[in-house]
């Protein structure tokens, strides 16, 4: 048997909101973004706080996942961690995450959490380019494999690949499993 491993990529999705267009959700200003966030919420019964595409909209994805990309230069376990802060920040909670002020003050949640995670690191990290440069080389991955959503899940076994894009239930995504490792075994 085969042991499971996964890794975040970043994609990048919203560079700017000159360059971004959503053509299936027929977004392409903040405020239309608002509808979609209210339709996830129902759609996955998580609160989200879809007003922040009015009150203060992030003006891009790209600091978050640079930020992300700098706190998994120390640890891939806090990147995980640190992710799932970025949401809670943005969607719980309608903080704009494209600003540094809220990546670092989420970057001191962190610290709380676990103290040995450098702050001074992760502020150097997020504007030296290091951060930048494992950013672009996710970018550069998530094209190569022709992925423009988010998010997208590839399962690989034995050199078969399926892939699941967009907000999936649990059931679907077993199903993803199940039909690959099917296929392995006949």
């Amino acid at each position: 048997m085969k042991n499971a491993s996964w890794r975040y990529v970043m994609g990048g999705l919203l560079p700017d909101w000159q360059s971004f267009s959503d053509t299936v959700n027929s977004v392409t200003r903040p405020l239309q973004m608002g509808p979609v966030w209210m339709h996830a919420s129902r759609l996955s019964g998580v609160p989200i706080d879809h007003n922040l595409w009015f009150r203060d909209p992030p003006v891009s994805s790209y600091p978050a996942c640079i930020a992300f990309k700098a706190v998994q230069q120390q640890s891939a376990e806090y990147a995980v961690k640190y992710l799932g802060l970025l949401w809670e920040s943005c969607m719980l909670h309608g903080n704009n995450i494209s600003r540094q002020r809220e990546l670092v003050n989420v970057a001191g949640q962190l610290n709380g959490l676990y103290p040995d995670f450098n702050i001074k690191t992760f502020q150097t990290d997020l504007t030296n380019g290091k951060a930048l440069q494992g950013f672009k080389i996710d970018v550069a991955e998530a094209r190569l494999n022709n992925i423009s959503r988010f998010p997208t899940i590839i399962f690989a076994f034995d050199h078969q690949c399926l892939l699941v894009t967009g907000y999936s239930p649990y059931e679907r995504l077993v199903n993803a499993i199940s039909q690959l490792s099917a296929k392995h075994y006949q």
